[in-house]
């Protein structure tokens, strides 16, 4: 077989004839690796297409698009950041760091499936059969009768495992692992990943099963090919929290059948992971009364509402440069709004470095988090602590005024309902003749002077 060598960015797959610098495609410097890749050639050709149809095209507005009925599994969290269930014929992709819960996730779907009557095919490329058989032993006391795992790294001997089992689900760990005896590149090289899951899509389309891909994370955080992968699969999630950590969280990056603002959140225990039904309790359980620059934020992920702890700290600089360090938030956006309580507000920070966190591993991307983030600043500086039975929320503009939210009676009844008492939100949103309240008080307010007032 003829090969050739070409050079591949690791980071989004863009090819060339000689060694780079930095790819024209992603900006990513260093990210070149030489590989060898076969000539094409009619077998070559019969490899990359194994799947054929023989479908013509049709009118769009002939076509009769009925509602997709999803598989729904037992565990709640994962239904709901799939969008309501899983959709055969789609192919999933979840990544993450090492040892934080990928394998102990799909198992659990696995069994769940399994118990329901669906039949599901779990290949294992890094585990031998009886390494995954402990397992789900750890996880599941009962398997069910329709799951089936192999060891196989080969594609064609997973195709032929697909087409003799006809399974419901198949879930392949990890898609680094498996390799196409036709391409010369190692396994794990970017064109063995592209060919590896094109191929494995197409069969997953083909035969309407649902696929699930586990993928390594690079050094940087992000999925071992990111853009490769990302535009094959329907959907891809992502993993995140602290590996030492009890806490996971589950979070939607695309998905074509639902939305990509719902995450999930599960605890690691000694039997997998199980669900956080009330994860606003789950996050405020430790936090501290009386202590400055502590406040609660109802902040939305999707349709979910729940309350978080932000914590930020001010300490006087021991170098020449300040820092701004954020933890589970935009350090430019902390970086803007500090200037905000600088310019705006006449609060000395410049000779002083911020370090903000959002407790819990929660990644704080609402932009109900500004007034929060401004105020855990401010009271930190000023050594004042914000009332225990109170929560903040709104954005904030370069003029220090408080701009009105989204879905403001959802974050205003999560907070009712843990108990709080005092509300600081926009004076905009008070308009909304949806609120209604029995216990909390609400302050609106124009300006971020006016909530330090305020509070």
């Amino acid at each position: 077989m003829k090969t050739k060598t070409i050079f591949v960015c690791q980071t989004c797959g863009a090819q060339s004839p000689r060694w780079v610098g930095r790819c024209q495609e992603c900006d990513s410097w260093n990210s070149y690796v030489e590989e060898s890749v076969a000539v094409a050639s009619s077998s070559a050709s019969a490899v990359r297409n194994p799947i054929r149809t023989n479908e013509s095209p049709v009118l769009l507005r002939s076509i009769t698009a009925d509602e997709e009925k999803r598989i729904v599994t037992s565990i709640l969290e994962f239904d709901r950041v799939m969008g309501g269930g899983i959709v055969p014929g789609s192919v999933t992709l979840i990544g993450g760091d090492p040892g934080i819960g990928k394998s102990t996730l799909s198992m659990q779907v696995c069994c769940s499936l399994a118990q329901s009557g669906h039949r599901v095919l779990y290949v294992s490329g890094e585990e031998s059969v009886k390494q995954t058989k402990m397992r789900a032993d750890r996880i599941s006391k009962k398997i069910g009768d329709s799951l089936f795992i192999v060891n196989q790294i080969d594609v064609n001997m997973i195709i032929d495992h697909i087409n003799e089992l006809k399974p419901t689900c198949v879930i392949v760990d990890s898609i680094q692992v498996v390799n196409l005896p036709g391409l010369t590149s190692s396994p794990g090289s970017v064109s063995q990943v592209r060919e590896s899951a094109s191929i494995l899509t197409q069969v997953a389309k083909a035969q309407g099963i649902a696929l699930f891909l586990i993928g390594h994370v690079t050094k940087e955080g992000t999925l071992a090919g990111p853009r490769v992968l990302e535009h094959i699969v329907d959907t891809v999630l992502y993993f995140e929290g602290e590996r030492y950590s009890i806490y996971r969280i589950l979070r939607t990056i695309k998905n074509r059948f639902g939305s990509t603002n719902e995450i999930g959140v599960f605890e690691m225990t000694s039997s997998g992971l199980s669900e956080v039904v009330n994860p606003s309790e789950m996050f405020l359980s430790e936090r501290p009364k009386n202590a400055s620059g502590s406040v609660v934020v109802p902040i939305m992920e999707g349709t979910r509402p729940f309350l978080v702890e932000i914590q930020g700290l001010v300490s006087r600089s021991a170098f020449g440069m300040v820092r701004h360090k954020a933890q589970g938030f935009d350090a430019n956006r902390l970086a803007l709004l500090v200037a905000v309580l600088e310019n705006r507000l006449g609060l000395n920070l410049q000779d002083k470095d911020v370090f903000l966190n959002v407790v819990g591993g929660v990644k704080a991307v609402d932009p109900a988090a500004d007034l929060p983030v401004v105020i855990a600043v401010a009271t930190a500086l000023l050594n004042k602590a914000v009332a225990f039975d109170t929560v903040v929320f709104g954005e904030v503009g370069l003029s220090s005024e408080v701009r009105s939210v989204s879905q403001v009676v959802a974050r205003i009844n999560e907070a009712e309902r843990l108990g709080f008492k005092r509300c600081i939100l926009p004076k905009n949103n008070l308009k909304s003749k949806d609120i209604r309240t029995k216990t909390m008080e609400l302050v609106g307010v124009l300006t971020v002077r006016e909530a330090l007032d305020a509070l």
